[in-house]
């Protein structure tokens, strides 16, 4: 099933062999079967694991290092892509694909006991050393056994398969994430565990189904091992430096260094393709083909779009709109049945007409469309809008993903099967990480200071601050948490500085009034005791202790209702309250509790523009866990959402920016025309078929 390499002679082909086909459709039925089952379970594994993102992130105390386990499971399954390819080609499909769900399943069960993010990532890269086989080789055998027109009828099973796994995979995510325990180990946990008895039976239907004619062995096959660690070299310095540029800064020496070593493993790389020749993991001849080199290009970029900005919608659904893991599995629901729609009608016309030039022009024009939408989104925005805008998505990403890949299958040899498939999954993927880890970095960079600029808003800002003041809304239990993350140190020295200020005007105010009741009662009591001693009454040298003695009773009480008054005249002035025998806001009360809002917000306005950078670098820790906001009254938590939305939807104009870009490229995208028969099938028909059924090799 392999192809041949330059070590074999070319057999003269053998006419018999030509109109005979090398399988049937029983056959061919029964490798689609074990395809799907290893495709159901890569689907499967990243849905459920998508939705539970959140709650996984909340429970390991690292929300904002997500980007570490998404992008470290891409990595990996973006460089070992092409090395399935191409030993694929070599080796033969099976037994590749048989390894990678072997090692896939070991991943799942390592993650499932992570105790942390960073243990979780790596795990996550080690599952995705066997995500790449179940990404490349389906690709690669269906190129092999179905005509491409053919391949465009049964690429509807496949996309039904996608569709179950992705409505079916959040839903089944939710439940995990949702329930604190089940069988006594944390319910996350299960979103890695469902995968050993999905892997085992995916591994049962391979090994039965996916039986594939043979292609004469190679002698002596070099396998390009220098390619794909400049592959390595290559992409996750970059990767590393989109993920933390915004801690290091993008021009510091670290990330200066990752951009040197990058291009290094880059120059590398084309280095030793170039002198691999056809040993090569990405042969640089496929290159030569301008519909090939197209394809890739708009891949890499539909890649970076749809990866990136789509893993912020879960995220959306569960933080803004309040939604619970299940829930947000259910939402992606829209997206979806376009994606089905438009994967199935694209399908059947390829089928009918050979045709499919148009569909790469119309898919990123509708996906452009659908981001356009989102990028519509407010506070405000009502759901079915979002809804509209993610149907449409699905509608442009249906009907891009199989015209590129068709039109990279045909652009090579077929024995090059293998190797085009794996690299136009390779570089999709390529974009997709890139994608991934610099959109949320980006994301989680902007956050905080959105966050604080959403805050500095007048009216979310007086809202919210009237709320956190108000003692029956802080003492709910629900608000518990996000008045501590987020409220509460804002609130808490507000408080104390105005009662500060109340008990310091309040200890002057008495002062002076003490001193003038003192004054006034001496005064009061010199003038009666002078007319006493004018009058006879008492002798002038009994004036001195009588007028001591007197004002010393009166003086208490004079101080006393000096002291009233001033406790009265110290509230009335400060909108508060007389409680006892000091002033304090009373905040229950609305007119005080609004009057020293209007006196505080221009303050806090101000405070917050001057220290935007500061705010912003001490913020991360109010977004490493999220489950502070769930069930939280929404005016104290629309500062973080309206910050949340801004991030995101800048996070959509640039997607919306990269597939115009892919969508002006498709009209300069010449497609090559549909082969009339499968790849093995042409192979037997060139090099012949020995007396045991297997296809015979050629020489390049």
């Amino acid at each position: 099933m392999s192809a041949a390499t330059d070590t074999l002679d070319t057999v003269t082909p053998v006419a018999e062999s030509s109109s005979k086909p090398i399988m049937t459709h029983k056959q061919i039925m029964l490798v689609i079967y074990g395809l799907m089952s290893g495709m159901f379970l890569s689907s499967l594994a990243q849905t459920v694991f998508g939705t539970a993102i959140r709650t996984i992130g909340d429970d390991l105390h690292g929300l904002e290092q997500q980007a570490w386990v998404t992008t470290a499971f891409l990595i990996t399954s973006t460089i070992s892509v092409p090395l399935y390819g191409k030993l694929s080609d070599i080796f033969g499909r099976r037994p590749l694909f048989i390894l990678g769900i072997v090692i896939f399943i070991l991943g799942s069960v390592a993650s499932a006991f992570s105790t942390s993010m960073l243990m979780l990532a790596g795990f996550r890269a080690f599952q995705g050393i066997g995500a790449g086989a179940l990404m490349a080789l389906p690709l690669a055998i269906m190129g092999d056994i179905l005509a491409p027109r053919e391949r465009a009828k049964f690429q509807g099973y496949f996309f039904a398969v996608f569709g179950i796994a992705t409505v079916v995979g959040p839903l089944v995510g939710g439940l995990f994430a949702g329930a604190d325990e089940i069988l006594w180990i944390d319910g996350w946990r299960w979103t890695f565990l469902i995968n050993i008895p999905l892997g085992l039976f995916a591994l049962f239907m391979v090994i039965t189904f996916l039986h594939l004619p043979k292609v004469g062995k190679h002698k002596g096959p070099r396998i390009d091992w220098w390619g794909a660690a400049a592959v390595v070299v290559a992409l996750v310095p970059l990767l590393l430096v989109a993920e933390q540029g915004r801690e290091w800064g993008w021009t510091s020496a670290a990330a200066i260094a990752c951009y040197a070593t990058g291009l290094v493993g880059l120059v590398a790389f084309i280095v030793i393709e170039a002198l691999m020749k056809e040993d090569a993991i990405i042969p640089l001849k496929l290159f030569r083909s301008g519909a090939f080199s197209m394809a890739t290009i708009i891949g890499v970029l539909v890649g970076f779009a749809m990866f990136g900005a789509m893993m912020t919608i879960p995220l959306y659904m569960q933080i803004v709109l309040g939604l619970n893991p299940t829930e947000s599995g259910l939402s992606m629901l829209p997206m979806i049945v376009g994606l089905i729609i438009a994967s199935l009608a694209s399908g059947q016309i390829t089928a009918k007409t050979g045709r499919y030039r148009i569909f790469p022009v119309t898919g990123s024009l509708f996906t452009a469309i659908g981001f356009f939408t989102l990028t519509m989104i407010r506070y405000e925005t009502p759901l079915w809008e979002i809804y509209l805008g993610m149907f449409v998505l699905g509608l442009g990403l249906g009907q891009l993903m199989q015209p590129l890949t068709l039109a990279s299958q045909n652009a090579v040899e077929p024995h090059e099967m293998g190797v085009a498939s794996s690299a136009a999954t390779f570089f999709r993927q390529i974009g997709g990480t890139l994608g991934t880890a610099i959109m949320i970095s980006v994301l989680f960079g902007m956050l905080p200071a959105n966050i604080l600029h959403a805050t500095e808003d007048k009216a979310t800002l007086t809202s919210a601050l009237g709320t956190a003041l108000d003692p029956a809304e802080a003492s709910k239990a629900e608000n518990a948490r996000i008045m501590k993350q987020l409220w509460t140190p804002i609130t808490g020295p507000i408080q104390t500085t105005i009662q500060s200020q109340l008990d310091k005007g309040l200890a002057e105010g008495d002062a002076k009034a003490k001193a003038a009741a003192a004054e006034a009662v001496t005064a009061k009591v010199t003038e009666g005791v002078n007319q006493a001693v004018a009058a006879g009454r008492l002798p002038q040298a009994a004036a001195p202790t009588v007028i001591a003695q007197k004002v010393a009773e009166a003086t208490p009480a004079a101080e006393a209702a000096a002291h009233e008054q001033v406790l009265k005249a110290v509230a009335e002035k400060a909108h508060a309250s007389v409680q006892g025998d000091t002033v304090a806001v009373d905040w229950a009360d609305k007119a005080q509790r609004s009057y020293w809002v209007d006196q505080l917000v221009p303050t806090l306005q101000e405070q917050m523009k001057k220290k935007d950078s500061a705010a912003a670098g001490s913020s991360s820790s109010s977004i490493s866990d999220t489950s502070f906001l769930t069930g939280a009254n929404p005016k104290l938590s629309k500062p973080f959402m309206v910050g949340f939305i801004d991030s995101i939807v800048v996070l959509y104009w640039v997607a919306l920016g990269v597939i115009l870009l892919a969508f002006v490229l498709t009209w300069f995208f010449k497609v090559p025309p549909l082969r009339a028969r499968s790849a093995l099938q042409e192979q037997a028909d060139k090099a012949g078929v020995t007396e045991t059924g297997s296809i015979r090799t050629h020489k390049a």
